[in-house]
């Protein structure tokens, strides 16, 4: 069996998405309990990784309280998911990190062992992909990539790809199960009323 070593590790935000079902605009940056998603996201996701990026398209200053480095998607077209984890592929290349974390912005409630678990896996399975997965119904974009993958992943998307499942499970990809109980960890807003009046 391959021994796959870990090493440093990317966090990125995925927040490229048109939120057509929220109404459009920025879904990170609506409140639920009390703060932006993306409040919650940062601050759970940080002490995880050694870094973070946030991909967003558009101008990037409405994201200037955060303080993070943010990456446009690198295909244009609005092409959803896969190119966003792609934007965090090409900076982990460039900036030396051997592992891409990915959570979309609308998931504010990570666990706090997330990477953790997803590196284990990837341990474990010598797999180079591991995704999350709660209460028996899989998150994709909530998943760890190597960066070693990057162009593997250009490729594919330039090849048609959409769907972050079906382009990890081409990989043979682990999951990882947590607790949807008492609350699923990985909870997501789609739509006005999943927020706060």
């Amino acid at each position: 069996m391959t021994r796959i070593p870990m090493g440093k590790t990317l966090g990125v935000i995925l927040a490229g998405g048109l939120a057509t079902r929220m109404g459009g605009g920025d879904k990170p940056l609506r409140r639920i309990a009390g703060r932006p998603m993306l409040a919650h996201l940062v601050e759970r996701l940080r002490p995880q990784v050694d870094a973070l990026l946030l991909n967003a398209n558009g101008d990037p200053a409405r994201f200037a309280a955060y303080d993070l480095p943010v990456a446009p998607d690198p295909i244009p077209g609005n092409l959803g998911p896969l190119v966003g984890i792609l934007a965090g592929l090409d900076h982990a290349t460039e900036k030396n990190f051997d592992w891409v974390l990915t959570c979309p912005g609308d998931t504010p409630f990570i666990p706090p062992d997330l990477a953790t678990r997803l590196h284990a896996a990837c341990r474990q399975d010598s797999t180079l992909v591991a995704r999350a997965s709660s209460g028996g119904q899989d998150h994709p974009p909530v998943a760890l990539w190597a960066t070693s993958l990057r162009d593997t992943l250009r490729t594919a998307i330039n090849h048609g790809e959409r769907q972050p499942r079906r382009f990890a499970d081409s990989l043979g990809c682990a999951t990882v199960e947590w607790d949807a109980q008492p609350s699923d960890p990985f909870f997501n807003a789609n739509t006005p009323e999943d927020l706060e009046p």
